[in-house]
């Protein structure tokens, strides 16, 4: 039987993302979005049972059994961490186990400019970075988390579930609150934290209306909020948010978000042209009096027009970011199409047709 050090140092060496641990199917990993089966038994009911309770305590342990499933992170010696999704399914145990890179990675290596650096001295306003799950979100927040507490001197406060990164104190001082462990939710966080003199509150992942609200409020209170949401585009964030909202508070909701929201960055992950590692692409939307304008009238179709125009405001469509990609041979060409928004579009550009 497959111990659970072994495969985690396997997980490590293959550089893959996850590893998935499911009765039926031998320990598989994800390595550049693809799967690949390691070289072992099918796993049975008992060896998985085996391997969750090998690093899951017994309280997560209770947790499981009251509501199906439970996420934490998790410490492999001084090699990794990992974030540890385990479920129940058919009556059996399953584990999803992604590995967090150990270094956190600059603007450049991520893809994104001197525009988002710039937004991050704001004194307040929300940033929301978005994207499905897997789309490097909690990298890319990680990331800014970083550069605010090298260069600004203020109090952080991180609301996550669970920590991956940790962050040292730097320039600035950082707080970090694991749901489940030092908070019970992260609007309750979110509340309670304004009382604790902070500058910036990153939140990850706002999944409430009780957690939007405090978020937005937070904003407009002299606070940076850096945020996530699982949406695909600046337009359909916007509307999410609105729409959690009930029909009697959305005008209201219209106008605090057009003021308070300083950008919204969409983001997905591609597989590399050579196959190996994976490159993001963004989609930026730069609050402008136009962007403004737009939530407040209900126009947020319209937002995608200005993202095409707004580039002197380091604005970009994600079909713009997909085709720069394809054009410096980042990515492959029925991956550009595949992804892009519009694939019609994308494929006169890529034949020069437009």
């Amino acid at each position: 039987m497959a111990e659970i050090g072994e495969l985690l140092q396997l997980c490590v060496k293959h550089n893959a993302s996850d590893m998935h641990l499911t009765v039926g199917k031998s320990p598989t990993l994800r390595i550049d979005n693809s799967l690949m089966s390691l070289n072992y038994d099918l796993l049975t009911h008992e060896q998985t049972e085996a391997l969750m309770k090998s690093i899951t305590s017994n309280e997560n342990q209770r947790r499981i059994q009251e509501v199906g499933g439970v996420d934490f992170g998790f410490a492999f010696e001084k090699v990794a961490r990992f974030r540890v999704s385990v479920y129940k399914q058919k009556g059996h145990y399953g584990m999803t186990l992604r590995l967090i890179p150990t270094r956190l990675l600059s603007f450049d290596e991520i893809g994104l400019g001197k525009v988002v650096k710039d937004l991050l001295y704001r004194p307040r306003g929300l940033i929301l970075v978005t994207g499905p799950t897997g789309s490097g979100k909690t990298t890319t927040l990680a990331t800014m988390t970083d550069f605010i507490n090298a260069e600004r001197d203020c109090h952080i406060i991180t609301i996550e579930d669970p920590i991956e990164y940790y962050h040292t104190h730097k320039k600035g001082i950082i707080t970090q609150r694991e749901l489940g462990v030092d908070v019970p939710s992260f609007s309750e966080a979110l509340i309670k934290g304004l009382r604790q003199n902070p500058d910036v509150i990153l939140v990850g992942e706002m999944r409430d209306l009780a957690t939007i609200e405090a978020a937005i409020l937070a904003a407009e209170t002299g606070h940076l909020v850096l945020a996530t949401l699982h949406t695909t585009s600046a337009a359909s964030t916007v509307d999410r948010i609105i729409d959690v909202f009930p029909p009697s508070q959305q005008e209201q909701i219209r106008t605090q978000l057009s003021t308070s929201i300083l950008a919204v960055i969409s983001q997905q992950l591609l597989v590399r042209a050579s196959g190996r590692g994976r490159i993001g692409a963004f989609e930026i939307m730069i609050s402008t009096p136009s962007i403004q304008n737009l939530i407040r009238e209900r126009k947020t179709y319209r937002i995608t027009s200005d993202l095409q125009t707004g580039g002197k405001y380091g604005m970009r469509t994600f079909d713009a970011s997909l085709f720069e990609h394809y054009t410096n041979g980042a990515i492959r060409q029925e991956d550009a199409i595949a992804k892009a928004f519009d694939q019609e579009q994308m494929k006169l550009k890529i034949q020069g047709k437009v």
